[in-house]
């Protein structure tokens, strides 16, 4: 093998720990054989295989961080003329690659991010978050209008102008995706956009749309996940819909089948049946919600079934028929006969998503994948190519914007400062916004029994909550898991109207080791919801419905 060898001389260390940071993120290039940096000389000695990397591209690496630059670099960034190479590509346009590019700017790095697909802003803004939530909000308003937990409360009904709702939504989308997305980048001075494919030739090169070509030292992949739309004879004949395109939808449906009963399929769900539209779920399981324990499935199924909405577990859609207006949908039921379940409005197809990499070529690069098809990273965010990071949905990391935005950011770090941040998930806080709300962080205790940690459970009824009482409204519970030999809270699940205000408090709780002893000692204002994590403390040693009020 051929090497070359350059000395450089870099401003901007101030420690050893720097030197050791700037051999770090060099070694990442595939091509640097050795590399040796010395704080005290502020220099560089570098050895290299000239068909892999070369001097330039070093050269560059060094400079692209916030701190350290290689003398003469005006000079050496003259020889660089190639307008379509850059520091870093990124490939997607959500909250990852967004959250990607802003830390890029803020190191100075020549950036190029590609997005095909959805607008730029991704899942989120465009077609996830922020038009469900809202719709979710507006059904609530419409539900209240219609129920009262209060016998001296009566309510007078509701008008529904659905069309308006859903104009309102666009609006709001339209708004969100301006002033949070393209106006934050709005005014970077080293970043480019393109909509357009962008597919891998190798490691070092894409081309956007068959055309263009594009050159970079390091890639981001943060092309997010869609739908996954199940194999099923004649389901692409009858028109079905995804959150994608129902959320624009205007005419409101006299009815709704929506095939999956995880998060997206229920919070769908009750808020559609809640705007108006009969609404049903098949669910091939035996229960909703099927990735949590089975007392949360029940406390769900209960509220959505008063509520009206059908729900069909173990029931397996195996044909679609269309017949005039509407769609026959041929079931395998529970015992092993077949039905016909006839649908007058809609098909919604809710079933899980699936990473977008059909486009990327990545064939041609032999990225790793992890067995659910996604793409396999460590907790830096690397993939088993050097140059080459992937964040967000795409990979096999937690799907939420908020986990897609902080891993942008760690690799853009990690790939060119030397850092080595990782993702610790293991406290990681979540809601589904269905009503009452779920939310949990940490272990449940089917997972900590998976784990083999010694565990015990307290679950508090809500009825057992003041606040609760006070409001008429006792629906769910909360659950605390804790470490039986330290004490430790190591996971909660929440049941409750709102309950996805209480779990940030548990999720530190449980990041920065507090005991279940500390949580039930702590002061709670009186009739709120978050006195229920007191109680629920008490109970692993105490009955709370012999307590008075205020005890502890």
């Amino acid at each position: 093998m051929k090497t070359e060898n350059i000395k450089l001389d870099i401003a901007g260390m101030t420690c050893d720990h720097c030197a050791t940071g700037i051999e770090k993120m060099l070694t990442k290039n595939e091509g640097v054989t050795e590399v040796k940096v010395s704080y005290q000389n502020g220099s560089c000695e570098c050895s290299f295989d000239p068909s892999k990397t070369s001097k330039e591209e070093i050269i560059n690496t060094i400079n692209s961080t916030k701190n350290y630059k290689v003398a003469h670099t005006a000079e050496t960034k003259c020889c660089n003329t190639n307008a379509n190479h850059f520091d870093l590509i990124i490939i997607g346009g959500g909250s990852a690659a967004f959250s990607a590019a802003i830390k890029a700017e803020s190191l100075g790095l020549s950036t190029l991010m590609v997005n095909g697909g959805l607008d730029f802003g991704g899942t989120c803004v465009n077609v996830g978050c922020v038009p469900s939530k809202t719709l979710i909000r507006a059904a609530e308003t419409a539900y209240h209008a219609t129920h009262s937990n209060f016998s001296g409360i009566k309510p007078k009904g509701v008008a529904i102008d659905f069309a308006q709702v859903i104009k309102d939504k666009k609006q709001l989308v339209a708004t969100l995706q301006k002033k949070k997305y393209m106006d934050v980048v709005s005014d970077f001075h080293n970043l480019k956009m393109l909509t357009g494919w962008a597919e891998f030739l190798d490691t070092k090169t894409i081309v956007v749309d068959g055309k263009v070509k594009y050159t970079a030292l390091k890639f981001i992949i943060a092309t997010g996940a869609t739908t996954n739309i199940p194999i099923i004879e004649g389901l692409n004949e009858v028109g079905f819909l995804t959150n994608v395109s129902l959320f624009d939808l205007e005419e409101k449906p006299e009815s709704m089948t929506i095939m999956g009963a995880g998060y997206i399929g229920l919070e769908i769900a009750m808020a559609y049946n809640r705007l108006g539209v009969k609404v049903r779920i098949i669910e091939f399981t035996d229960r909703v919600l099927r990735t949590q324990t089975p007392d949360i499935s029940e406390a769900l199924e209960t509220q959505m079934r008063n509520e009206g909405i059908e729900i069909l577990p173990n029931f397996r859609a195996v044909k679609f028929d269309k017949k005039g207006n509407e769609t026959i949908i041929h079931c395998k039921c529970p015992d092993g006969s077949f039905t016909q379940i006839i649908e007058k409005g809609k098909v919604v197809v809710a079933s899980g998503t699936t990473p977008n990499m059909q486009k990327l070529g990545l064939q041609n690069i032999g990225l790793e994948l992890a067995k659910t098809g996604h793409i396999l990273v460590n907790e830096k965010m690397e993939t088993n190519l050097p140059n080459i990071y992937a964040v967000g949905d795409v990979t096999n990391t937690p799907a939420f914007v908020y986990t897609a935005a902080f891993e942008g950011k760690i690799a853009v770090e990690n790939a060119f400062t030397g850092a080595n941040n990782e993702a610790d998930y293991s406290s990681l806080p979540w809601v589904v916004f269905t009503d009452p709300q779920v939310a949990g962080a940490g272990l449940d205790e089917a997972q900590a029994e998976a784990q083999n940690i010694p565990f015990e459970v307290s679950k508090l009824e809500l009825n057992n909550v003041p606040r609760a009482i006070a409001a008429n409204d006792t629906r769910g519970f909360i659950k605390l898991i804790r470490n039986t030999e330290t004490d430790k809270l190591i996971g909660a699940r929440i049941v409750a109207p709102e309950g996805g205000e209480l779990i940030q408090q548990l999720s530190m709780a449980i990041k920065y080791n507090i005991t279940v002893k500390e949580l039930a000692e702590s002061f709670y204002p009186y009739l709120t919801l978050g006195e229920g994590i007191k109680l629920a403390a008490i109970t692993f040693g105490k009955d709370v419905a012999k307590l008075s009020c205020c005890a502890s």
